[in-house]
């Protein structure tokens, strides 16, 4: 495990860079034409980026962004 130190610039910049990055990657989830793969690899990634944003967001904050575990299936 590593840890870091952030002024309060630095933390709010975080936050705004990762609460961007999970709407992008809802976006490309609720994007039917993708491929399952990469849905599955996007799914994967929101996780871990979404575990990174709850450790310092307030819990309103996190609710915005938990997502059940379901992923659509691809309509062919």
């Amino acid at each position: 495990m590593l840890g870091m130190l952030f002024n309060e610039k630095e933390c709010k910049e975080l936050d705004y860079v990762l609460r961007k990055e999970l709407d992008e990657m809802l976006f490309d989830l609720s994007d039917q034409r993708l491929d399952h793969d990469i849905r599955n690899a996007i799914a994967n990634r929101y996780k871990t980026v979404f575990h990174m944003y709850a450790r310092f967001a307030p819990k309103k904050e996190i609710s915005k962004y938990a997502r059940n575990n379901i992923t659509p299936r691809i309509k062919h």
